[in-house]
């Protein structure tokens, strides 16, 4: 599993098609640069996964309990909208309209922030109010690690 790194100003053009920065698809091993699913995000922005960290998270997904209402719910919400999507000889990916428009990406203007193994597709004014609207890092860190601070 690869460490993504990075934020990445881009522009989506009117067709929904957005060219991948270099210093993103370089991170990736060459043989998985080309395949991609997006889906909707926990918040109001799209998750971009390479194939294969796909194919690993809905494995992860498919483990839940069919019988457990929460877990069926959680689902279909993960599935909402799930699109393949394969990089052209350009290296743009183009987007579905239906979740460009939920994650209220209409003028263009995005950011790519790569988090762990995956890429958040924002809206560039939504990012920058959501990062605005985090709680300062000193207390964040208080209360994700508490006492366990990273090694």
């Amino acid at each position: 599993m690869n460490q993504l790194l990075g934020e990445y100003p881009c522009k989506i053009d009117p067709k929904g098609r957005l060219r991948l920065p270099t210093g993103l698809l370089e991170q990736l091993p060459v043989d998985e640069r080309d395949h991609f699913v997006v889906n909707r995000g926990l918040e109001k922005c799209l998750m971009l996964y390479p194939k294969k960290v796909w194919d690993e998270k809905s494995a992860q997904v498919n483990e839940l309990n069919d019988f457990d209402m929460l877990a069926r719910q959680f689902k279909r919400a993960f599935y909402r909208g799930a699109t393949p999507l394969k990089r052209d000889t350009a290296d743009r990916l183009n987007f579905p309209n239906q979740l460009l428009e939920w994650a209220g990406i209409c003028d263009g203007e995005v950011v790519l922030a790569a988090v762990d193994d995956k890429i958040e597709v924002w809206a560039a004014a939504q990012y920058n109010e959501q990062l605005d609207k985090e709680l300062d890092m000193a207390q964040l860190a208080q209360t994700v690690l508490g006492n366990n601070p990273l090694p």
